[in-house]
């Protein structure tokens, strides 16, 4: 029998002094092998088995050698390493008949191997096709039980390029995607990484998902792997936990697109952001493509190495700004259509210039008064549609200052409002200057220089370190989280 060219891992012989030299017969061992699973997971534990034996698959067998098949090179020269020798005396044990074993690459079977096996053991089930991770190709058989550190997320099929709507605020964003996902279709990743940073429901996913399904769709077998950061954080703990680490940097390291969404969420994470700098300089150094998103700049990142923001900023760095209002319409009229529902000009107006703040807020508008005009019957107006986002309209059509901020900071820890400016560094002053600081950014699109002159013409970077200290300690310190919050509501109108 033959298997695909390939690279092989092979094992000596097994000595058959004690079996006799009579070679099991074909069938035989690859139903010993199949047998054989329950005992090798009881021996070598649920996570080792499945980390490193359950992917394997029989090949082909010829004069007493079973050939397995690994999805990668790593997983065959590790079990060429560390389990070859007791996976031969397993089957020679239960054939009482002389074997070996021979481990080759081959993600996926070939036509002839599967008949030649089909032959072999008319009874074995199909081997199924191989199940994609985020929609693409696959990097293990279906078959085979993962371990939870080795699956990713699917892309959403609602995101592409066909379904973003373009304007003045995300056109420059959008070409460069679209320049990412052709580069990658040719074989020639540019902007690596590609970086897409801006507030929250602006559109950083949506193109992230569409250069996935352009590249899926143009070259079906790239593999690609997208996440959240928090999930690469989960699953690297997990692989930790499982001893399962040195497969866990296979599987990332062996994809040809990485894709991973809020980045900025590994923040103050050290060993996480030490895996990830290594996971990615590898495939950079490899011609792979990394797409990545955050709600703001590589430099800005607070709690970050500098040597993974300096690596995160040297590819193409683009800004996603709010749409403006001729945008925010057009969004909406698509929305609109999607929904197949028909809204008047007037009220699509209404939203697009009373909600500007970011695209998931505009469509969650949109949903409610669709929701309410098709439960209740009612004509939509712009009178009623006011009526029923009143709460929506109060928020947003309130401007926040930083001139608010300060007094109602200052208000909010007992001191003076003239503290906010002065040098003073006693800690009852600095931290509220801090939040004040903190939520300066938060709330308002002024940038870190705008801000530091607000406070007594402060350095820009006086202001990125305090936003850096109220973010790292607003996890661990709930009552100073409680005043933030309390804060952030009064000036919001809540």
């Amino acid at each position: 029998m033959t298997f695909p060219q390939a690279s092989v891992y092979s094992a000596a012989p097994a000595t058959a002094s004690a079996l006799g030299a009579n070679p099991a017969p074909a069938a035989a061992l690859v139903q010993a092998w199949q047998a054989l699973q329950s005992q090798l997971e009881a021996t070598f534990g649920s996570a080792d088995y499945a980390a490193w034996l359950a992917p394997l698959k029989p090949t082909a067998v010829a004069d007493g050698r079973l050939t397995l098949a690994a999805p990668t090179a790593f997983i065959a020269q590790w079990v060429e390493n560390h389990y070859v020798p007791q996976l031969q005396a397993f089957l020679e044990t239960s054939l009482q008949a002389s074997a070996a074993v021979s481990v080759h690459v081959a993600p996926q079977f070939s036509a002839p191997v599967a008949h030649a096996l089909a032959a072999a053991q008319p009874q074995a089930r199909p081997q199924a096709a191989p199940q994609s991770i985020s929609g693409g190709p696959a990097l293990l058989p279906e078959e085979a039980p993962q371990p939870e550190w080795m699956s990713g997320l699917r892309l959403d099929n609602r995101y592409t390029f066909e379904q973003f709507v373009t304007g003045k605020s995300n056109q420059f964003a959008f070409a460069a995607a679209q320049g990412v996902a052709n580069a990658v279709q040719a074989g020639q990743p540019a902007f690596n990484p590609f970086f897409l940073h801006g507030g929250v429901g602006l559109g950083k996913t949506h193109l992230m998902h569409a250069i996935g399904h352009a590249v899926q769709a143009a070259k079906p077998e790239t593999s690609i792997l997208y996440l959240s950061s928090e999930q690469f954080m989960y699953k690297f703990i997990k692989a930790l936990k499982d001893k399962s680490t040195l497969g866990f940097k296979e599987l990332f390291r062996n994809v040809d697109m990485l894709m991973i969404d809020d980045i900025q969420f590994i923040a103050g994470k050290d060993s996480t952001q030490e895996e990830f700098f290594h996971t990615f300089n590898v495939l950079v150094q490899e011609g792979k493509q990394v797409v990545l998103t955050a709600d703001r700049s590589p430099h800005e990142l607070p709690n970050i190495e500098d040597r993974l923001k300096s690596r995160l900023g040297s590819g193409l760095t683009i800004e996603v700004h709010a749409p403006e209002e001729e945008t925010r319409l057009a969004i909406l009229q698509a929305k609109a259509e999607s929904l197949n529902f028909d809204l008047s000009p007037s009220v699509l107006q209404l939203l697009a210039q009373h909600i500007a703040s970011n695209v998931r807020e505009l469509e969650g508008a949109l949903n409610r008064l669709v929701a309410y005009a098709r439960l209740t019957g009612e004509p939509l107006t712009p009178d009623l549609a006011r009526e029923q986002l009143r709460d929506l309209f109060r928020v947003y059509n309130r401007v926040i200052t930083i001139d608010d901020i300060q007094q109602k900071v200052a208000t909010q820890f007992n001191i003076r409002v003239a503290d906010m400016h002065s040098p003073r560094r006693a800690r009852e002053v600095a931290r509220p200057r801090q939040v004040a600081m903190y939520l300066a950014k938060q709330l308002t699109n002024r940038s870190y220089p705008d801000i530091g002159r607000a406070f007594g013409g402060r350095d820009h970077t006086t202001v990125i370190h305090a936003c850096e200290t109220i973010t790292s300690l607003i996890p661990r310190d709930s009552q100073l989280a409680e005043q933030i919050e309390m804060v952030t509501r009064t000036l919001q109108g809540r």
